[in-house]
């Protein structure tokens, strides 16, 4: 299978909806069934809160897509709160291990200083994602509100 061709671009208003159903149905496949039923509605009402909408469309809610060459369609998301920590990051299910997950990481961390170190709190199903591309856990996995993360911050450049 050759590797998709895709464009990584920011996330316009037109694209929330989108990008949020690439976010519910990855989430639903992957990571659900790791959360009780508190954790998978504490993530759907994050991704569906108009608070973040309002925050993305003023800019304080960074967003990247990964969007398929030949369709448009977004097929990967990465998304920012604050100035370093990494809020979400899903890939379509049809687009895994191709490499796009590590682009829009890569992508993200060029959009920055260079002082700035990343952060995630990764769910169980991404943290060998996160550390084969250089993140280290900062604690042991947490429980808030039905999510289990493991708090992560990259220590390296992305390549």
């Amino acid at each position: 299978m050759t590797q998709p061709a895709y464009n990584i671009v920011p996330a316009g208003r037109d694209d929330w909806e989108d990008a949020m159903e690439v976010c519910w149905k990855t989430f639903l496949e992957f990571e659900a069934s790791e959360y009780s039923k508190e954790g998978v509605e504490h993530f759907l009402d994050f991704i569906s809160s108009n608070e973040l909408f309002k925050m993305f469309l003023i800019g304080e809610y960074v967003m990247y897509v990964a969007k398929d060459g030949e369709t448009g369609k977004i097929i990967g998301v990465v998304s920012m709160r604050g100035v370093q920590h990494v809020s979400l990051l899903f890939v379509d299910k049809r687009y895994h291990r191709q490499g796009i997950g590590r682009a829009l990481l890569k992508h993200l961390q060029e959009t920055l200083h260079d002082d700035v170190r990343l952060t995630v709190n990764a769910a169980p199903y991404a943290v060998d994602f996160y550390h084969k591309l250089g993140f280290m856990d900062t604690k042991e996995q947490q429980l808030s509100d039905g999510i289990k993360y493991t708090p992560m911050t990259l220590v390296t450049k992305i390549n």
